[in-house]
């Protein structure tokens, strides 16, 4: 462990702890949906359209969750414009949080656009404006799947940003590993198909495109229990901080519930609803787990072993 921690918990609420949660998943099914845009058939198109409006709510909802947790919401647009210069844009390569909150910004962007074309293609929009947005970029055209792939890619991003913002502080557990980052996007992945899995249905998804999504969570599954056990490693003597109560939560509710009981209902070809909502539980865990253990470390005496 780094003897250069200096820095005091920060005083997050539970806003941010729900916006780690929910952007993982609008960028883990955009991604899905952008790759089912590109190569999927027909009949997979109510999947895409719904990993759009997943991406779209989810990345809406994150800007209010940040926003709000400001404190002075109003200050948001601090971070896109320079106050002193407006409307000069305030951007900040070498700042995570900067970096951060224009890539929220922009995946926002396109992944609204991509859900008014899917919109557009079940002829849903009234209003004109929209319906002459959602026009241009209908679903299954060319452009709608440039823009949804772009869409796609800055979902990987959003489904790790958040795990790599925690790596690059001088906290213990997130300053101690390299694969944190990796994790949240292992993690998004699952999470992002659990959430397409469970909404599909509602949009005509048949059950070909349910058992694809069902295949490819098995696999995000497996994935994130390899960088999830790689994660632990690399902590060294820091994983003296899971003893206690998010050492039982990480343990029985991420790898047990979140991760192997899905897993098995998956390989048994039981309903994928009951193993998608554990996938949902264990992500969640995931977050709450990771912070809470850090910000627990009584000045990091118990990671330090003194």
């Amino acid at each position: 462990m780094s003897d250069t921690f200096f820095s005091g918990a920060p005083h997050w609420t539970w806003f941010i702890i729900v916006y780690f949660f929910v952007g993982g998943i609008a960028g883990g099914a955009c991604f899905l949906a952008a790759v089912l845009d590109w190569f999927g058939g027909p009949g997979d198109r109510p999947v895409v359209r719904t990993g759009y409006n997943v991406a779209a709510v989810g990345a809406i909802l994150s800007g209010a969750l940040l926003t709000i947790d400001l404190g002075k919401p109003l200050r948001f647009w601090h971070m896109v414009f320079q106050s002193a210069n407006f409307p000069a844009i305030m951007f900040k390569g070498w700042s995570p949080i900067s970096f951060g909150a224009w890539g929220l910004l922009v995946f926002g962007f396109f992944a609204v656009l991509s859900a008014l074309g899917g919109m557009a293609e079940e002829g849903r929009l009234r209003n004109p404006a929209l319906r002459a947005v959602g026009g241009a970029v209908r679903g299954g055209s060319g452009l709608a799947k440039v823009v949804g792939g772009v869409a796609g890619l800055l979902g990987i991003f959003i489904a790790g940003y958040t795990g790599v913002l925690l790596s690059v502080t001088n906290r213990p557990i997130w300053a101690d590993s390299p694969w944190l980052g990796a994790l949240f996007i292992a993690s998004g992945a699952s999470t992002g198909a659990a959430a397409l899995i469970l909404l599909s249905p509602r949009r005509g998804a048949n059950e070909q495109s349910l058992a694809r999504l069902s295949a490819f969570d098995t696999k995000a599954l497996v994935v994130e229990l390899l960088v999830l056990v790689l994660f632990l490693a690399s902590l060294g003597s820091v994983n003296r901080v899971w003893i206690g109560l998010w050492g039982l939560v990480l343990l029985v509710g991420v790898v047990g519930l979140g991760i192997l009981a899905p897993l098995r209902l998956h390989i048994q070809r039981r309903p994928v609803a009951s193993a998608a909502k554990l996938v949902l539980l264990g992500g969640f865990l995931l977050r709450l787990a990771t912070i809470f253990a850090s910000e627990g470390v009584d000045r990091y005496r118990v990671a330090a072993g003194l």
